[in-house]
């Protein structure tokens, strides 16, 4: 039986993270399945109203571990969207003829794992399942299946996107309502901002991750989205930490204060988008300055994470003030473990900041030019 996680003392919370959290081994074990399903969609074009329509990729999403099963999402991106708008007005036609080419792969392929297509809810369904078991593992993984536009096709991953991209994308050509509602186009970035990141604190992540679940287990919904307490442990561990050998407890301590905090949180990244283009610095200052808590998502700034009703963080920052008082955040001499210095804004840019700069050096050069010139 798993141990009581309120028990553990701080100084085993790392072997409670090795010996009983549920692991993301399973879906480790099925890349090579998902990979080869994703390799087949590609090489097969679509029929019916998508006709020559093809998958461009396939991208495993959040997998989530739980007791017996995970569930997972695969963003199929498509080649002959042209914008959002598309995917959004031809949703039910596209999960209707992927599920019937993974039907027919089904039938085609023999796979070392147990490959079954859930029927559709309704002959116009905009959702689509598939479950890939292996009894051996005693596992299941149950995959939601998310058509996608393509929108980051022509990017590298790797690099920080050209900010005229973020600036169209906040312009008018993102339909009135859809703001962050792009979050199956943005997958390939998020999933890289938070699988590049040091292996204890993924471990760290996973922690967090488990409290979570058993928050809701206890409070049930509405909660904050998950994937809000993923970025929240990323941005404790960046701030208070950024070392690879840290202490879990101080890491989990620090989490749980910042959620009891919620009502001052303002968190962004620019790893992917900043403040040099005008207008998307522009709209950063405007989605700033909204209602806390503010956590913006790190690939696309139309979306706050945090979500839009502050007594789901009520809920469960009343949770996270009980579970600070809890033995996992004591060590064996009964003193407490103490949480990192972490802010609970990140600081904004002056507006127009880089604009005054440049014209402060462009006088000074202008005046040490012409001054020169005067005095000769």
């Amino acid at each position: 039986m798993e141990p009581d996680l309120r028990s553990i003392p701080a100084s085993k919370l790392d072997k409670f993270i090795e010996n009983h959290l549920p692991d993301t081994s399973f879906c480790a074990d099925l890349r090579e399945v998902i990979d080869a399903l994703c390799a087949l969609l590609k090489d097969r074009s679509f029929r019916g109203p998508v006709r020559g329509m093809r998958a461009s990729k396939g991208v495993k999403g959040k997998c989530t571990a739980l007791k017996g099963r995970s569930d997972a999402d695969l963003v199929v991106f498509l080649n002959n969207l042209t914008y959002f708008e598309d995917q959004l007005n031809q949703q039910g036609v596209l999960i209707k003829e992927i599920k019937k080419q993974l039907c027919e792969i089904q039938h085609e392929r023999r796979f070392g794992v147990k490959f079954e297509v859930h029927s559709l809810r309704s002959p116009n369904s905009r959702a689509l399942s598939f479950k890939l078991s292996a009894p051996d593992l005693l596992k299941e993984v149950k995959f939601d299946v998310l058509p996608a536009y393509d929108l980051l096709d022509h990017l590298n991953i790797l690099k920080k996107p050209n900010q005229q991209f973020y600036a169209n994308l906040i312009s008018g050509r993102t339909p009135p309502g859809m703001e962050g509602k792009l979050l199956t186009c943005f997958m390939g970035l998020r999933k890289y901002f938070l699988n590049c990141r040091p292996t204890k604190l993924k471990r760290l992540i996973r922690l967090v991750t488990h409290w979570y679940q058993l928050c809701k287990e206890k409070l049930g919904d509405p909660l904050p989205p998950q994937y809000a307490l993923e970025l929240l442990t990323v941005y404790a561990w960046e701030y208070g930490s950024r070392v690879t050998k840290f202490n879990t407890a101080q890491g989990f301590r620090t989490v749980l204060e910042l959620v009891t905090k919620y009502k001052q949180l303002r968190i962004y990244w620019t790893v992917y988008y900043d403040f040099r283009h005008q207008e998307v610095s522009e709209y950063l200052h405007q989605q700033l300055k909204k209602d806390r808590p503010v956590i913006l998502d790190p690939a696309d700034p139309t979306r706050n994470i945090a979500g839009l009703n502050p007594k789901d963080w009520r809920h469960l920052a009343g949770e996270a003030a009980a579970w600070l008082q809890y033995p996992c955040f004591k060590y064996r001499d009964g003193s407490s473990v103490c949480s990192w210095e972490v802010p609970t804004e990140v600081a904004v840019p002056t507006k127009y900041l880089f604009c005054r700069i440049f014209w402060l050096l462009f006088w000074s050069l202008f005046h040490f030019i012409f001054g020169k010139t005067s005095s000769g």
